[in-house]
Formats: structure tokens, C-alpha cells, sequence
């Protein structure tokens, strides 16, 4: 690909994994709001549990999670008791009927916190709510947290999918990052979770990290091969300082540029698929078999806070400081900081909820069309009108309007829908922001698209 259509579509814009975007949630959704959204699930809807764990042992600067670093437990403990007075006071609010399909534990570090711990809370939530004899119970791991106890503590809990961040395995990059984590322990935590019957492993490469060459790169997803994962996350180092001061650590001079980002990926990927895994949407991989592949196959992907999922519940609720929710009529976000939610959560309510957006029709309208986009490169205009009516006509006028404004062969355009070639793939989140009316009004900034 040429320096200069990479120079061209390598904007600043959102990932997308919601729409409108988290910059443009407003204080009009407050814990009043949220518990009408709650009390109106009604039984036979799904739900998917997001529980935060906003602390680290030790603080990875290319991270953009909301997080932060102790060696104490007294804090974590501290922070559990509040959030089980805020799932009490969901499940007080939650039909009954409705069934928890998935439950997915992230950070920081899950795995911090202790396995007696773990288990009361899991516990505490299978006592609250109606979990599905099937329900996956994904955790985020660090592989320096665990030993013996922690292990038999996630299986205790019924954990079906461990997911380790392992970036780059080479010592350099991993200086340049503060992730210090070697091939032989992260084999070593897989091995051990799948001893335990934990059926599927991911695994996230990242590219575009300080000192990271081709041939860093190759050599890590070789080893993350090896390692035989069920899924691969490959995604580009955002680098975002004015929003995580900690990545100013990083050293700027030692990021690739645009064109030596686009090459690792392109050479990574290419790695994956050559070794049989499937590509789902822009940077996520699965073996065949699995059910993100198979939901990408049959048109069921899903785009939500986790990135791509096949996760199809009705309503997915955010439990913890800073976790997002999305409910049928809008998304809702708790409170980022952890002492204010520790003390929001002791109040009359026991919720936490400050901010987040009740979806309009064309807000509707338009998270369908870029979740499409991000996840099938394109969509139909037929299904678009019988879904949204006459309402649709105006994005498929702005589809219409890109398409042939476009001299790059990024899109193709005809009477039944909008497609991305494969030149435009890599594009993706540019053609999304196309049809993103929020993005003009000057609130957030964004890690490049490429």
C-alpha cells in the first residue's frame, strides 16, 4: 500500500466498539435513569455481566484502561465490598426471569484479587441473578498474579475462557512498556488453565509498540502459535498521552510511523491466516471452530466494550468504577473514580451511574450501520429500510455520496449495498466515522485508524 493513501486514511477516530462514542455520554443518565432502564427488563431477556477491577501490581504504560497501581490488598478489598453493594442493587432491580449468558471479569487485573474473594463474588452473583446453564465466564489474566490457589479459585468459578494479554514477548519492547512477562511463564498459565477444563484461551499481539520491528513481531506470533490459542486479538498500540499520562513513559522516537505500523500488521496477519485461523472483522483471528468464527460466518459478529464478540444478549450491565452498560434505551457509565464510587454505592440507591446517552431513532440507525461496517465491511440497503424505515434513506444517500466521491477503490458501491475491497479494509474505521454525526463537534481525541 502507498505512503500516500496511508497518509490519506490514517485519521483520528473512535474504535467503535459503541456508537455514539463514550465522549459524547452527558450527565442526563444519572442513577435515577438507570434504575428505570433496569426495572424495565423483563423476563426472557439475556444479560451479560461486566465486572471491573480497577487496580494493577504494576502499571503497563501502553495501557488505556482505567486502572491504577497498588501493592496493597486493603484497597481491592475495599472496592469489593462496594461492588456487591452495586450488584445487589442491580439484581434488586432485575426481573428475575431474565437469564445471565455471559459474565466477563477485566481491568486491571481480575487476577489480583483473592481466590476466596473471587469465589464469594461469583457466589454472590449466581445467588442474585438467573444464569443459563451455559453461560461463559471469561477472565482477564496477568500471568504474574497466579499461582495454585488462584488457579483452582477460576475454576471454582466455572471460568470457560482466559484471555492473556501478552503484547510483544521480545525483552526490548517489553522494557520500553513495563510489561515484563516471558514465553515459558505465559506457556506455563496455559497450560495450567487448560489442566483445569477451561475450553478456549485468547491471546492479544500488539503492533506498533517503541523498539517493535518486523521481525520482533514475527518472532512473538510465532510463539503465540505455538502456544495453540482458540482466539488472537491483534490490535495497534494506541498511543493517546493527553488521556493517559503514563504513556508518556513511552518513547515517542522509538514508534514506528504509519507505514511501518500498516507493514507489521499486514505481516502478522498474513502469519495468522497462513496458520489456518480465520479473520474476524479488523484485528481479531479465530480458529474455525470457534464460536466467534462461526457467528462471523453465519453474520452474527457483534461489536460491543470488549471488541468483537458473539455475545447476543439484550442487555449488557456494567458492574465497578468506570464500567459502561448498554441497555435497550441507551448506554450508562458508573462513576471513574474509585473513592466516589465506593461512596455512590453506599448511598440511597447503592448505583453509581453519572453519565452516558438515551439513543434516539437515528442514533439507533447509525450504531447499526457502523457496527455493520465494523463487522461485515459493509451493509445492505433493503434490511437497513425494513428495519429503520424511511429514516435509512438519508445514510444510504451518505453511502451513496461516498462511494462515488471515492477515487481510491477503498468501497464499491451497487443497487443492493455498500461493500469495503480489500484495499479499504484497513480503512475500516475511517468508512464507519463516515456516518458518525458526533464526530465534528470537537469533543475527544482519537488514536490513528491504521
Amino acid at each position: 500500500m502507498s505512503e500516500a493513501l496511508l497518509a490519506k486514511y490514517s485519521a483520528s477516530v473512535p474504535r467503535y466498539t459503541s456508537y455514539p462514542t463514550a465522549p459524547h455520554f452527558g450527565p442526563d443518565v444519572d442513577c435515577g435513569k438507570y434504575a428505570q432502564w433496569l426495572s424495565a427488563l423483563t423476563a426472557g431477556q439475556t444479560l451479560s455481566l461486566y465486572l471491573h477491577i480497577p487496580y494493577c501490581d504494576r502499571l503497563c504504560w501502553f495501557c488505556a484502561c482505567h486502572t491504577k497501581h497498588t501493592l496493597k490488598y486493603e484497597p481491592i478489598a475495599a472496592y469489593l465490598v462496594a461492588l456487591k453493594r452495586e450488584i445487589e442493587a442491580v439484581a434488586m432491580r432485575v426481573d428475575k426471569g431474565c437469564r445471565v449468558t455471559a459474565v466477563h471479569f477485566g481491568g486491571g487485573s481480575p487476577t489480583m484479587v483473592k481466590p476466596d474473594d473471587m469465589r464469594d463474588l461469583m457466589a454472590l452473583m449466581r445467588r442474585l441473578f438467573t444464569f443459563d446453564d451455559k453461560a461463559e465466564i471469561s477472565v482477564e489474566i496477568d500471568p504474574n498474579d497466579l499461582d495454585d490457589a488462584r488457579y483452582d479459585a477460576l475454576a471454582d468459578i466455572g471460568m470457560t475462557r482466559a484471555s492473556l494479554g501478552v503484547q510483544d514477548f521480545n525483552p526490548v519492547v517489553q522494557k520500553s512498556i513495563n510489561r515484563i512477562q516471558t514465553f515459558e511463564h505465559t506457556k506455563s498459565v496455559v497450560d495450567a488453565v487448560r489442566a483445569r477444563g477451561v475450553h478456549s484461551v485468547n491471546c492479544d499481539i500488539l503492533y506498533g509498540l517503541p523498539h517493535q520491528t518486523e521481525e520482533t513481531l514475527a518472532a512473538t506470533v510465532r510463539d503465540i502459535l505455538s502456544l495453540d490459542p482458540d482466539r488472537i486479538a491483534l490490535f495497534g498500540y494506541a498511543h493517546v498521552p493527553w488521556m493517559k499520562k503514563h504513556q508518556t513513559m513511552i518513547p515517542e522516537a522509538a514508534l514506528p510511523d504509519s507505514e511501518a505500523r500498516y507493514r507489521q500488521m499486514r505481516m502478522a496477519a498474513e502469519m495468522l491466516l497462513a496458520a489456518g485461523y480465520q479473520a474476524i472483522g479488523i484485528d481479531h483471528f479465530a480458529k474455525p471452530g470457534d464460536t466467534l468464527a462461526v457467528a462471523a460466518r453465519a453474520g452474527r459478529l457483534r461489536r460491543n466494550f470488549q471488541g468483537y464478540t458473539d455475545d447476543a444478549a439484550d442487555a449488557l450491565i456494567g458492574f465497578g468504577a468506570s464500567s459502561i452498560g448498554q441497555l435497550p434505551q441507551g448506554y450508562v457509565q458508573n462513576m471513574p473514580a474509585t473513592g466516589e464510587y465506593e461512596r455512590m454505592t453506599g448511598g440511597e440507591t447503592g448505583l453509581a451511574a453519572v453519565r452516558g446517552i438515551a439513543l434516539s431513532a437515528d442514533d439507533r440507525l447509525r450504531a447499526d450501520v457502523i457496527e455493520q461496517v465494523m463487522c461485515n465491511f459493509g451493509f445492505d440497503f433493503a434490511p437497513l429500510r425494513d428495519a429503520h424505515g424511511a429514516l435509512a434513506d438519508a445514510v444510504i444517500a451518505e453511502a451513496q455520496a461516498f462511494a462515488r466521491a471515492d477515487r481510491d477503490g477503498i468501497v464499491t458501491l451497487d443497487s443492493t449495498g455498500i461493500r469495503l475491497t480489500e484495499t479499504g479494509k484497513p480503512f475500516t474505521r475511517i468508512v464507519a466515522s463516515v456516518f458518525d454525526t458526533y464526530l465534528g463537534n470537537g469533543k475527544g481525541r482519537h488514536s490513528i485508524a491504521v
